[in-house]
C-alpha cells in the first residue's frame, strides 16, 4: 500500500466544550423592537410629523411670546381677519393676533395636559393593577371600586370635578386622571392574572421568591406591549377630552390658551372665516391620529410574539 503523505493532512484536536455552545444568533429585545418599529414607513412618517408638532409647541411660544390675555393689535382693525398668506401662515384672528402663534401656544397646553394625565394614569394603574392581580384582599376592594367607577361616564366625573374645584391646568389634569387610572389598573390586573399561574411563576413561589420580585422580574417584562398599548390609547384620548371639555366651556378658564378653548372661541366663525375654526381642529386631529399610530406601532413592535421568524 502507498504510504500517506503527512504534508497533506493536519491533526485536529477535538474540543468537547464546543458541543455546549448554541449556534443561534445573538438576540437583543430592544434592538428587535426598534427594528420592527422602523420597518413601518407609516409609523416613521407619523413619528416625524408628531415630533415636528411637539417641537413647534415647545419652542414657538418661547419665540413669539404669545400671551392669550394680551391683545396688542386690538386698536389696529386693519390686522383683523387676514387670511393665511406668506406673512401670516395661519392668518389673524378677530383682534388681529397671529393665529399661528395662538395655535402653538394652545397645542403646548393641550399636550402638557395629555402627557401629565397619561403619566399619572399609567403609573398608578400599573402599580395598583400589579398588586390587584396578586392579592385577593385588594381584589375584593378594587373590584367594587371598578364596578362603581366604570358605570359612571368619565366625562361626567371630569365635568363635576372641574365645576367643584375650578378651571385650570392642574385642576383639569386631576379631573381627567382621578378615575381613569382605575380602568388601566383593571386592564393590567387581567393581564397579571393570565401570567401569574404559569409554571415558572408557580416554581418561583414554591422556592420562596418574594411577590414583588416575581412581579418585577417575571411579569412586568411581559407587559411592556400591553402598557404601550394603554399609553397609545390614553394620550389621544386625553387630548380629545381636553378639547371637548374646553369646547363646552368646562375645562380651562378664559386666561388659558388650548386647542379646545380656541375651537370653542372660534366656533361662531365656522362659516364667515372658517380658517379660524378649522385650523385648530385640524391640528388637534393631526396630533391625536399621529400619536395613536406611533404608539400602537410601538406597542405591536414591543410584543415578543412579533419577533418570531
Amino acid at each position: 500500500m502507498t504510504e500517506l503523505n503527512q504534508d497533506l493532512f493536519e491533526i485536529e484536536i477535538a474540543d468537547d466544550s464546543e458541543s455546549e455552545h448554541i449556534s443561534a444568533p445573538q438576540y437583543s429585545y430592544w434592538r428587535s423592537v426598534f427594528r420592527r418599529f422602523f420597518s413601518s414607513k407609516l409609523a416613521i412618517f407619523m413619528m416625524i410629523l408628531s415630533g415636528i408638532v411637539i417641537l413647534l409647541a415647545i419652542f414657538q411660544p418661547m419665540i413669539s411670546g404669545y400671551d392669550p390675555n394680551v391683545t396688542p393689535n386690538i386698536n389696529r382693525p386693519e390686522m383683523k381677519y387676514i387670511r393665511p398668506n406668506a406673512t401670516y401662515w395661519f392668518g389673524t384672528d378677530d383682534v388681529g393676533n397671529s393665529l399661528f402663534d395662538a395655535v402653538w401656544k394652545g397645542t403646548a397646553t393641550s399636550l402638557f395636559i395629555s402627557f401629565m394625565a397619561t403619566a399619572i394614569t399609567t403609573v398608578l394603574g400599573v402599580a395598583v393593577g400589579m398588586w390587584w392581580g396578586f392579592s385577593k384582599r385588594v381584589d375584593t376592594v378594587m373590584i367594587e371600586v371598578y364596578n362603581i367607577v366604570s358605570n359612571i361616564p368619565a366625562t361626567l366625573i371630569a365635568m363635576i370635578l372641574v365645576y367643584a374645584i375650578g378651571g385650570g391646568v392642574w385642576q383639569l389634569i386631576f379631573a381627567l386622571s382621578v378615575t381613569s387610572w382605575v380602568s388601566t389598573a383593571y386592564f393590567i390586573r387581567v393581564q397579571v392574572m393570565i401570567i401569574r399561574d404559569r409554571e415558572y411563576n408557580l416554581a418561583s413561589r414554591c422556592l420562596g421568591t418574594p411577590t414583588w420580585k416575581i412581579i418585577t422580574h417575571n411579569i412586568l417584562p411581559y407587559l411592556v406591549s400591553v402598557i404601550m398599548t394603554s399609553i397609545s390609547r390614553d394620550v389621544p384620548s386625553f387630548i380629545s377630552y381636553e378639547v371637548f371639555l374646553s369646547f363646552i366651556g368646562v375645562g380651562l378658564g378664559q386666561q388659558y390658551a388650548s386647542l379646545g378653548r380656541m375651537i370653542q372661541q372660534y366656533s361662531p366663525y365656522m362659516t364667515s372665516t372658517p380658517y379660524l375654526f378649522w385650523i385648530p381642529v385640524a391640528i388637534s386631529a393631526l396630533i391625536s391620529v399621529s400619536l395613536y399610530i406611533v404608539g400602537q406601532t410601538l406597542a405591536d413592535a414591543s410584543d415578543p410574539r412579533t419577533h418570531m421568524i
